[in-house]
């Protein structure tokens, strides 16, 4: 019964998702879903990936790599780290993630680049924008950005992907979509700036917010309960 509600929760996620690209006027397969797992079993990890989905999000190390052990005999799985990094974690990401999302700091950058394995392609990397500047989140500021991300353009094993952020809540859906513009229009002056990088993804949007981003161009949209339902 819990495999087949799952099975419901991600299909309706990602019905919401195409009725987002389609009242956007995107295309189909423009932005993907990122299943954000904290505090849920593999074993619900298992059944999403059986119903197709390929992307996780997560966001506390020792319980992803708990999770990459138990699931070590799928294949085509795409790790994401979407939570904050020590840098004396940084190799763990290195080594077993496929993306990270948190980029906010030049040491953290240089030690995932020195850490990453020779034989994994580059780690992508999205730069965590402060987008809201509220005090209490992480994230490079939002003029502080581009000095970033040259430094990060230039590593050899780091592939700079975009902009990712988490904008202060609000409930008003056209307020709502001023941040995410925000976001969009600084990863444009990067993509101006930095023509060789592979700038395309925008990783914003969550359960209460999706429809906003979405308007706004998020390629991924990070959702967590509204797939694997509350946290434990």
């Amino acid at each position: 019964m819990a495999e087949i509600a799952l099975c419901k929760s991600l299909d309706a996620a990602h019905q919401r998702l195409e009725r987002a690209l389609d009242a956007a006027e995107r295309p189909t397969g423009s932005a993907r879903l990122l299943a954000v797992s904290k505090t849920k079993p593999a074993s619900m990890l298992r059944d999403a990936w059986q119903h197709g989905q390929r992307a996780f999000g997560e966001n506390y190390l020792q319980e992803a790599l708990d999770k990459q052990r138990e699931l070590s005999d799928l294949d085509d799985i795409e790790w994401h780290f979407i939570g904050p990094l020590q840098s004396n974690k940084t190799r763990a990401v290195a080594e077993h993630f496929d993306w990270m999302h948190t980029v906010e700091r030049e040491k953290i950058a240089r030690r995932l680049n020195e850490q990453r394995p020779a034989h994994l392609p580059p780690l992508n990397v999205c730069l965590q924008v402060n987008i809201s500047r509220e005090a209490s989140k992480a994230g490079v500021a939002p003029e502080d950005a581009l000095a970033l991300a040259r430094e990060i353009a230039a590593l050899e094993r780091l592939s700079l992907r975009g902009l990712m952020a988490i904008p202060a809540p609000c409930d008003d859906p056209e307020r709502q979509r001023e941040p995410f513009a925000a976001l969009k229009a600084l990863l444009f002056e990067l993509q101006a700036a930095l023509p060789d990088a592979p700038l395309d993804t925008l990783s914003m949007g969550m359960s209460d917010d999706l429809e906003a981003a979405v308007f706004e161009g998020a390629t991924l949209v990070r959702l967590g309960s509204a797939i694997f339902g509350a946290r434990d």
